[in-house]
């Protein structure tokens, strides 16, 4: 099992799970999308309560400085396609060359689980934690400016929580080799842990939400949440489960090659 089948694996999985979440996407979260177009487009320009002043029509598909129109149905169609099947594939194969240098490192883990546990690790540092300190927004809320706050503090916090969780991967495996893997997973579940609730503390707060609406806002949030945890667990379990088979392969060629040699 070699890293670059893992990785031609990982490509087609990722592919796959981006076919899913795009899916996933345009029922569960594309609706709430329009209802914040829609609310935003109807403000007139005013000062909200961000202290920026807000032009209706800010959605962000009209490009009057460049003459270009990108229409709504492309963006949530042809648009949200392509990026789900480029993040999909490009996880897919992220997920499968750490796996490959994860397989034999985590323990007793069989190459399986050793694939779940790298794409499970993936999920709450690159998607989860940052969502919770940052949760995402519907666009076209809120003025440049904050939007682009908003961004680069979501950017920092996620360099932090993978930072952290690559340390916290590692301080486990050392401390499973010595006190076995129940004292590993705690200790690295614990520096992760502290490790971000006081980054957390530390990093401010974005708040640009104004008088958006509570109900619409927290439906876009659970929708995004929805949408990342299908493609994460696309990836994982379909990995896993064909690093799994892989590795029943392999074993069976070589108790093969064993019975021949010893006939």
């Amino acid at each position: 099992m070699t890293a670059r089948a893992l990785l031609v694996r990982g490509l087609l999985v990722g592919l796959l799970a981006g076919f899913a979440t795009f899916l996933v996407a345009h029922q569960v979260g594309e609706p709430h999308v329009e209802a914040a177009i829609a609310l935003e487009e109807a403000r007139p320009a005013t000062e909200s309560a961000d202290g920026h002043t807000h032009e209706g029509a800010t959605a962000g598909h009209t490009h009057e400085e460049d003459g270009t129109v990108v229409s709504r149905g492309n963006q949530r169609t042809w648009g949200l396609l392509t990026g789900t099947l480029v993040v999909g594939t490009a996880l897919g194969g992220i997920v499968a060359l750490l796996a490959a240098a994860a397989v034999g490192r985590l323990g007793r883990m069989t190459p399986g689980q050793s694939t779940a546990t790298v794409a499970l690790i993936g999920f709450v540092s690159f998607a989860l934690v940052p969502f919770l300190k940052y949760p995402a927004t519907p666009p076209a809320v809120g003025s440049g400016e904050t939007i682009g706050d908003r961004t680069s503090w979501y950017f920092a916090f996620l360099l932090v929580s993978l930072a952290f969780a690559a340390l916290s991967t590692l301080v486990a495996v050392r401390v499973s080799e010595h006190s076995g893997a129940y004292a590993g997973v705690l200790s690295g579940a614990g520096l992760y842990v502290v490790a971000m609730v006081v980054a957390g503390q530390l990093l401010p707060t974005v708040d640009e939400l104004g008088d958006f609406p509570a109900d619409l806002l927290w439906y876009f949030r659970r929708a995004s949440l929805i949408t990342s945890a299908t493609l994460w667990a696309g990836i994982g379990i379909g990995l896993a489960g064909l690093v799994g088979r892989l590795h029943r392969q392999d074993v069976a060629r070589t108790e093969r090659r064993e019975l021949a040699a010893s006939l």
